[in-house]
């Protein structure tokens, strides 16, 4: 008698557990809120999660947080979207255009390792302690990582796609638009994960210096009273904020590369 074959075709797929990752969150913040109960972890060195939770509640019904976070968003998207959105330009052109690449490549690999914190100070020169500065610093903070990542993935394309496009006489602009761009956006959106990033860190840097309101200034003033319930709040609202751009991306992501299902 026969016996039916397991299916062995699913190439890795992820499966989508739910409620791991919640879980493993509040085991790790039980454990903290124990820790520091008993003793053996001090106030000193982590405060008790629900002193921090009890931080965020006041902050936001005295209507500071949206006072904070209302600037920083606004910040981080200008600079994002001038960055993300000109090195997709620009990693688009390299990746089609030989003169492009021949140009810009060496440009970009000599930006790309400067660490861009150091460049604050230069920033705050060249456009002044206000707004254009920051906007400034995540722009370029965010631009060279996704120049690095768009002709990456634009490369990665399978050249035997294109060689049937041509073969069928599509035009080079249907080439691009139908072929290289879906093959490339998931390198793409992969890229814009780690700028999105980036640009979180330099929103927090550049925030800490002239700047009265936004998070990196809250966290500031945090450390320097040495108030670890307000500083670690201020990181807990960063990294809610990271957590919400990747759920972003993920919905994105999802819509854009239904094709690969």
């Amino acid at each position: 008698m026969s016996r039916p074959v397991p299916y062995r075709g699913g190439g890795f797929r992820p499966k989508r557990i739910r409620g791991i990752g919640l879980i493993v969150f509040i085991s790790l913040l039980l454990i903290a809120e124990w820790g520091t109960r008993a003793g053996w972890i001090t106030n000193l060195t982590l405060p008790r999660p629900s002193d921090v939770i009890r931080t965020l509640y006041e902050l936001a019904a005295s209507g500071l947080l949206w006072t904070h976070l209302s600037l920083s968003l606004g910040r981080l998207a200008v600079g994002a979207f001038l960055g993300a959105g000109f090195g997709v330009l620009v990693g688009v052109g390299i990746g089609l255009f030989s003169y492009m690449r021949a140009g810009l490549v060496p440009l970009v690999a000599a930006l790309f390792p400067i660490p861009k914190i150091a460049l604050l100070p230069l920033f705050v020169i060249w456009f002044g302690i206000d707004e254009t500065s920051k906007y400034a610093l995540i722009a370029f903070g965010t631009f060279t990582p996704t120049v690095v990542a768009t002709y990456g993935a634009v490369d990665n394309v399978d050249r035997t796609l294109i060689s049937m496009g041509q073969s069928f006489g599509l035009t080079r602009a249907s080439i691009i638009r139908k072929i290289v761009l879906p093959g490339a956006m998931p390198g793409i959106l992969s890229g814009l994960r780690i700028s999105l990033a980036i640009a979180i860190i330099l929103l927090t840097a550049a925030e800490m210096i002239g700047a009265e309101y936004g998070i990196g200034a809250y966290i500031l003033q945090a450390g320097a009273l040495y108030d670890l319930e307000r500083l670690f709040a201020g990181v807990t609202i960063l990294s809610i904020l990271g957590v919400s751009l990747s759920f972003v991306l993920g919905k994105i992501e999802a819509k854009v590369l239904r094709w690969r299902i």
